[in-house]
């Protein structure tokens, strides 16, 4: 029996154990909506805009370790996923984008909603692909989430046109995958393992500097192992927060530009940094030849590219780090070590830092801090909630003052440092999750780069809760103008605003405000005790800054405080 191209696409999709899309219909893929129409297995959420599509799938992916799946027409619908695309090659997430394309004999002929997406998007994304055969159409989607979810995962765009979805053929949908070209190294070598465990026995003042890799390959059992097993400290970037509870006591938090003075000052004094999934930039080194001077380096991560291309790496470990972990852990359970005798003072070091400057703002009860506000969410919710952010002040309050308890509940964006990622991120993370509270942390400039995907919320009944940190500015931008350029706030005031409150009004959603400290905790609640998706405006104090804060260009131990 002989399936169209669009009946082959759905039938793939389904092989692969894919349950969810987030898309947006056109002309060059109506076949495809078509066949979803007939096909209630193969759920697709409406979104309002084709960057918010592939911000959900994203967060969908971050949040529950599958892979996101987006679906977009041709043209313009293809090129406005580029920046979502872009986010998730940064951030190393596994999503599938497939775009619409003219028919095949069109291509290259500027014909209507025609755009050359494998070109456009060939420098972010991890591969892609140009269907001009049907035949090749399931073999092609198969290798695409292969792709998307091995080695380092990362975005697959899969371009296709019109004329391949009208077309048949017999639907035969690969059991395995395997490409001569790509074979990702997963299992770490044993004497690098051995060199790594060595160099932690010898080693007086250690440091696990973890990174995203962590999350996305669920070892964070593994982390939490080694840190108490050989007492070494624990300190995360932004996108290896959760992979270590915050509250542990060997918990130094987040380094780098907005890190605290703890980790900062622990990684400026340590004579070994085991790099566990993390790829040392430029937002966490700060001054690179100023960078752990100290310090001999181990590195561990699946991707070899990643190794010494930003600092230079003693010992390197390329593999799975699940497996690396397992194996280390494995080496060091035979170790004689007494590692609570020999990493005795380090620690008590590190205690010093940690009360010489604590994470701390100035409180008043006439004006609402932002820094409250993070932390009500914490007390309110009791850390049981996925977490998301925007770009800027917001984020880095977020990372500051929330106290993750597990891996995959906090999803922000990282390297690219997208404005508008998280409302629609946490879209997607409470289509995964329906029943547990999502909140997205965010600025009231960054929330209006894809407001229009409350609309989506309100549709799908998905509840849920925006938090606006109101200030009335960009604010990072706002701060480094303060800090870096004389006080002179060249177009960063966001003088002419929405009221947010009428405006979730409009879509259907619940609108609160707050103007005090003590209506914050009550509004909250209010907002997690009505599951309907909610925004709630909080007027906050409008120049308050993010501190601790490492201006750029400067060693992680030359910290401005305060």
């Amino acid at each position: 029996m002989e399936y169209t191209g669009a009946e082959i696409f759905v039938k793939s999709l389904l092989k692969q154990g894919a349950d969810l899309i987030f898309g947006y219909p056109g002309g060059v893929v109506l076949p495809i909506y078509d066949e979803l129409f007939k096909t209630p297995k193969l759920r697709h959420i409406l979104v309002r805009h084709e960057q918010g599509a592939v911000h959900m799938a994203d967060g969908f992916a971050r949040a529950n370790g599958k892979p996101g799946v987006a679906l977009v027409t041709s043209g313009p619908g293809a090129t406005n996923t580029v920046t979502g695309i872009a986010t998730a090659n940064m951030d190393s997430i596994p999503i599938v984008v497939f775009t619409g394309q003219v028919p095949t004999g069109l291509i290259g002929n500027d014909a209507f909603q025609e755009a050359d997406i494998i070109g456009i998007t060939r420098p972010c994304v991890k591969h892609s692909y140009l269907v001009r055969d049907v035949k090749d159409l399931a073999s092609t989607i198969a290798e695409a989430f292969y792709i998307a979810t091995t080695g380092r995962p990362g975005p697959v765009v899969v371009d296709l046109p019109k004329d391949v979805l009208l077309a048949k053929t017999k639907f035969e949908y690969p059991e395995t995958v395997e490409l001569r070209s790509y074979r990702p190294t997963t299992s770490a070598n044993k004497r690098q393992i051995d060199k790594l465990a060595a160099a932690l026995e010898e080693a007086k003042r250690p440091v696990l500097y973890v990174g995203g890799g962590m999350i996305l390959t669920n070892a964070a059992a593994e982390l939490k192992k080694l840190a108490h097993t050989i007492q070494a400290p624990v300190t995360m970037t932004l996108m290896g927060l959760g992979s270590f509870p915050s509250l542990d006591d060997l918990c130094l938090g987040m380094l780098g530009m907005h890190g605290t003075y703890r980790a900062n000052m622990a990684v400026t004094h340590t004579d070994l940094i085991v790099a566990l999934g993390a790829r040392f930039d430029d937002r966490v080194t700060g001054k690179l030849d100023e960078f752990a001077p100290n310090a001999k380096v181990a590195h561990v991560d699946v991707d070899p590219t990643a190794i010494s291309k930003n600092v230079p790496t003693h010992i390197p470990v390329v593999g799975d780090l699940k497996d690396a972990m397992k194996k280390l852990n494995a080496v060091i359970a035979e170790s004689k070590v007494d590692w609570k005798t020999k990493h005795k003072p380090w620690l008590a070091q590190i205690d010093e830092w940690k009360h010489a400057n604590k994470l701390e703002y100035v409180k008043k009860t006439n004006v609402i801090k932002p820094q409250f506000v993070v932390e009500e969410i914490d007390r309110v919710t009791g850390g049981d909630a996925i977490f998301t952010t925007e770009v800027g002040q917001n984020q880095m309050w977020a990372a500051q003052y929330l106290t993750l308890k597990r891996p995959r509940t906090f999803l922000t964006s990282g390297g690219l440092g997208t404005m508008g990622y998280g409302f629609p991120a946490a879209i997607g993370a409470q289509a995964a999750f329906p029943d547990k509270v999502v909140i997205d942390i965010a600025g009231d400039g960054s929330i209006q780069m894809n407001i229009q995907e409350l609309g989506t919320a309100v549709q799908q009944r998905l509840p849920v809760i925006v938090v606006i940190l109101n200030n009335g500015f960009l604010g990072m931008v706002r701060q480094w103008q303060q800090l870096f350029h004389g006080n002179r706030y060249a177009y960063t005031c966001m003088e002419s605003q929405p009221d947010f409150v009428k405006l979730a009004e409009a879509y259907g959603a619940l609108g609160i405000r707050a103007t005090k400290p003590e209506e914050v905790g009550p509004a909250l609640e209010k907002a997690i005790a009505a599951r309907r998706p909610t925004i709630i405006d909080f007027v906050v104090d409008r120049e308050e800054n993010v501190y601790p804060m490492v201006p750029a260009g400067s060693p992680l131990n030359k910290m401005l405080l305060a």
